[in-house]
């Protein structure tokens, strides 16, 4: 006879029946990004790419139409400086030398790469500078951490209002250069100091984009490492090179340049009946008659003014953030470039460039100065080629145009000063009431 069952113990109990769920799908997973992969770059990456890829197209398609010979100076001047200089030689007496030892190597560049004419070798150069600028601009988002693609894209959609100036000047490298250098700044404080060093010989104001580096071991580094770089290649091109520092004799002779901010009121004097005249001297257009040296004295003393704010500033600014170096040398440049007694078209260049920088990071202050900045870059194009005839002539339209680009362009240096103070130096604190 079967006794009756007896109960399991715990560990010989049945198994609790599960609840049964469907199984999720699997999760697809991203290939993970590749530089040298574009399936692997995110939708507005190559969205990115495929804007830069048409528009560059588009530029290299004025600059071959030739308008106005925009590439004259590349195929006159640069070619017949690259002759000399690969005999041994700056171009001493040649009042349109007006360059940095540096710019020699820019220079000689072309002519070393094989099966393209020299033209055609600089173009190139300037091309990949331009590929360069946008895709380190492009890393430098993908850092995270508040990095925008802003700057980026800045840089793309800022370079072709300038039509095909661009790559008939080499401001895009020196530009790329400064560039690299800033974007080094916070990682590689002596990386940064070389290159910009290295810019500096070539085009001196890349010198102002250590103005905001923090104070302290940042400082000591990047500033040594800017004059040691610079000290020891300006050296070896005095060595290698005679009449190295010949420029210098030129660049005091300059007068106001009828683009320059100085330009624009000689140019509103013509019209109310000044006697001066336009002269082609020193490689530019340039104003000749009474007060121009006067003209030409007020903008070297203020120069001087915004060399002293930037100064002032150095010393109070307090607060540091990781845009605040990027704000500083838009802000730097911007000064020079306004208060100059020269402001060539190509001058827009350093200022997308140092302003796609700056939008780089989320807590920059220069956003509203970057859109201006686009404002004067299409302004200047209208200026110079389009209406280039008009502003020789000292025509209303001409005048009107310039002075509209010039006024941007002084709001914007004034804005980006303003907005780089409130940012970076404390308020005095407000003095206590009078005891009644």
């Amino acid at each position: 006879m079967v006794g009756p069952e007896q109960p399991r113990t715990a560990s010989e109990a049945p198994p609790t029946p599960r609840a049964s769920h469907p199984a999720a799908p699997p999760v697809p997973l991203e290939p993970a990004l590749r530089w040298h992969r574009p399936r692997t770059w995110p939708r507005d990456w190559l969205l990115l790419a495929g804007y830069w890829a048409a528009s560059r197209l588009v530029m290299l398609a004025l600059l071959r139409q030739g308008h106005g010979d925009i590439a004259g100076e590349v195929h006159v001047l640069y070619q017949r400086w690259d002759g000399q200089l690969r005999d041994g030689t700056f171009p001493v007496g040649d009042v349109a030398w007006q360059y940095p030892p540096g710019a020699a190597m820019v220079m000689i560049a072309p002519g070393l790469l094989p099966l393209v004419t020299y033209l055609q070798g600089f173009v190139l150069l300037m091309l990949a500078s331009d590929a360069v600028v946008g895709l380190a601009l492009v890393r430098a988002a993908h850092r995270g951490g508040g990095r925008s693609l802003g700057g980026a894209w800045i840089w793309v959609l800022g370079l072709p209002l300038l039509l095909s100036l661009p790559y008939a000047r080499y401001d895009v490298l020196v530009t790329g250069i400064a560039v690299l250098a800033l974007l080094a700044l916070a990682g590689r404080p002596r990386l940064g100091g070389v290159l910009a060093g290295l810019a500096a010989v070539i085009k001196v104001w890349p010198v102002l984009t250590v103005l905001g580096t923090p104070r302290g071991r940042t400082t000591r580094e990047t500033w040594l490492a800017l004059t040691a770089a610079a000290g020891v290649l300006l050296l070896v091109l005095a060595v290698g090179f005679r009449g190295a520092f010949d420029f210098l004799f030129a660049q005091q002779e300059r007068g106001v340049e009828i683009e320059s901010m100085g330009g624009a009121v000689l140019h509103a004097a013509r019209v109310l009946g000044w006697p001066g005249e336009v002269r082609h001297q020193y490689g530019s257009f340039e104003f000749v008659g009474p007060y121009v040296s006067s003209v030409a004295l007020a903008s070297v003393l203020l120069t001087v003014v915004a060399f002293g704010w930037l100064l002032l500033w150095r010393v109070r600014a307090r607060r540091w953030t990781d845009a605040t170096p990027y704000d500083a040398a838009l802000a730097a440049v911007l000064l020079f470039t306004a208060t100059s007694r020269v402001i060539s078209p190509q001058y827009l260049i350093w200022l997308i460039g140092l302003a796609a920088v700056c939008l780089t990071v989320g807590r920059t202050t220069q956003r509203p100065v970057a859109v201006l900045l686009l404002l004067v870059a299409a302004l200047t194009t209208v200026d110079y080629p389009l209406f280039f005839g008009a502003v020789l002539n000292s025509s209303w339209q001409g005048v009107a145009v310039l002075g509209l680009r010039n006024l941007l362009l002084l709001t914007a240096a004034l804005l980006s000063c303003v907005r780089l103070w409130r940012a970076t130096v404390p308020r005095r604190s407000a003095r206590p009431a009078p005891v009644p």
